[in-house]
């Protein structure tokens, strides 16, 4: 098999995080992956590099300015307000905001614009970041384990010199945040093979095709339960065969979600470890730029395996390496085998059983017949840093004119700030979901929020109809004379002889005799604030 430049990033920081205590998404697994492929010896066969850690400007590229700014200063102690009580950015209990979130983000953002950079600068044929991966994550909030879409941004970052990027998703869960970001684009062809139905994220049917420009630009494989090794690979190559025939990329993105593995802890899928290595087999075969990505899988040893299985398949070698685990800091952890395998279960087929495979290959070969030929791209000078930027070199010149844009930045953040409140008062009526939506640019249809924990949508439509929320009630009302506040229920202010003063009015909390004061455990169980 023929030698490829193969790129490694990896930064040893990635695996210190936690989602917090229970959480099945375990950062520490890109920890243990990179010290089984070191125990492997494959760390000499390839160029390991540690990337820049992605900066907030960089991740803008994509994401929403106020919703990096929330990401750079959230802490678990603030997240209840800067979240407005859990109705933005982070929606439900998916994603916590856990200490350290932002530089997290920013290790797994920088990883694969990095992995970009190499392939589009041609030092690299295979680049490889098991830290990225996170295709859930939408341009203003977070979802499913997933709060920077460091796909998105490392795609963009091709499209700065190839005309055309192919993006290939194999995850149990579909690729919703990297479709929803070219969905309106010829330029980035996304496919993604997943598991529909009940299940995270409720999105990829075989009609979700595209819009506009990026019409039957985005392919949809959904797939039942327990489709095996053989059942994948006939859906699987027939369409990227078909992809690569018509769409010619220029380069390729391979999400490898490890949660489609057979005894996944959320997955569904019966893939064994070489069924799930053979898309990276058959893709590199094409001699196409290629990086490869990490994203799903929570049972952590077998998401080990596989990664590791696959970084030999980048470089040819997987052949050539034992299956039986050489010694390593976690080794106990793969016992009882101790081999490098994920084997399958009994789970039934449920795609051969009813023959749906064959209809879903043949309507995504269908629409493939429908792209008339590749799009091109008019011709156009590739932007480029300045040799004093690329060295982080600055002249005076430059720093007094940083300083006068400092100073406009903060004028016109001060402004956009105003603006912002004024919008959040008269824009009340409407709702959090028409509001705060991920992306309006992609008119799909209403994009319900589902818990990738759970399976079920979120129940954040429950306050559309809702009754007002009463935040003070009271019997008070204004006097007629001399602007005093009395107590409509009151007999003596009935009668005409006195009026409340508004001192004895506020001791009281607004209620007049004990007699009338109001059941607070009766409101409550109304759902009525007092």
């Amino acid at each position: 098999m023929s030698k490829r430049r193969v790129t490694y990033y990896y930064d040893a920081d990635v695996g210190a995080f936690t989602y917090g205590l229970g959480h099945p998404m375990k950062p520490h697994r890109i920890r243990i992956t990179h010290d089984l492929v070191s125990a492997y010896g494959m760390l000499q066969k390839m160029q390991v590099l540690r990337p820049k850690r992605a900066t907030p400007e960089s991740m803008t590229a994509f994401h929403t300015d106020e919703y990096i700014h929330f990401l750079n200063r959230v802490v678990p102690e603030t997240a209840e307000e800067l979240t407005f009580h859990g109705t933005r950015f982070l929606v439900g209990e998916d994603n916590p905001a856990f200490e350290g979130v932002f530089e997290f983000c920013s290790i797994s953002a920088g990883g694969s614009i990095a992995a970009a950079q190499s392939i589009a600068s041609g030092a690299s044929d295979i680049a490889i970041n098991w830290a990225g991966g996170l295709h859930h994550a939408k341009k203003r909030e977070a979802s499913g384990f997933c709060y920077i879409n460091d796909i998105v941004l490392g795609i963009l970052e091709l499209l700065r010199s190839y005309p055309r990027v192919l993006y290939i998703d194999i995850d149990c869960h579909h690729g919703d945040g990297v479709e929803e970001a070219f969905y309106t684009t010829d330029r980035v062809m996304t496919c993604s093979f997943h598991k529909f139905g009940e299940y995270f994220p409720g999105t990829g049917t075989q009609e979700d095709k595209g819009m506009d420009k990026g019409r039957n630009y985005a392919i949809n494989v959904p797939l039942k339960d327990g489709i095996t090794d053989e059942a994948f690979k006939s859906v699987f190559e027939p369409v990227v065969s078909k992809i690569m025939d018509v769409y010619r990329p220029s380069a390729v993105v391979l999400q490898c979600g490890a949660d489609s593995l057979a005894g996944d802890k959320l997955g569904c899928f019966n893939l064994t470890m070489y069924g799930h290595a053979s898309c990276v087999q058959f893709l590199r075969q094409f001699n196409v730029p290629l990086i490869l990505l990490g994203g799903g899988g929570y049972t952590v040893k077998n998401v080990a395996r596989t990664w590791t299985y696959e970084t030999a398949c980048a470089l040819g070698v997987e052949n050539e390496i034992d299956p039986n685990l050489p010694w390593n800091e976690y080794f106990e952890w793969f016992g009882p085998r101790y081999r490098l395998e994920v084997p399958e279960n009994n789970m039934d087929d449920l795609n051969v059983k009813d023959g749906s495979l064959d209809k879903v290959r043949y309507n995504a070969l269908q629409q493939l017949s429908d792209i008339p030929c590749a799009p091109s791209v008019g011709m156009h000078d590739v932007p480029r840093e300045s040799v004093g930027t690329h060295l982080g070199l600055e002249t005076d010149v430059d720093r007094d004119e940083d300083d006068d844009m400092d100073d406009l930045d903060r004028r016109l953040a001060q402004h956009a700030r105003y603006v912002y409140r004024m919008q959040e008062t008269t824009a009340s009526d409407q709702s959090d979901d028409d509001r705060y939506d991920s992306d309006v640019s992609s008119q799909r249809r209403p994009r319900k929020r589902m818990s990738i924990l759970t399976n079920r949508y979120l129940d954040g439509d429950a306050r559309k109809n809702a009754p007002p929320r009463r935040f003070f009630k009271s019997s008070a009302k204004w006097g007629d004379m001399q602007c005093r506040i009395g107590l409509a229920g009151d007999p003596v202010l009935q009668n005409g002889a006195r009026q409340g003063s508004l001192p004895v009015l506020m001791e009281s909390g607004g209620r007049g005799t004990p007699a009338a004061d109001i059941n607070m455990d009766e409101d409550w169980e109304e759902g009525e604030s007092v």
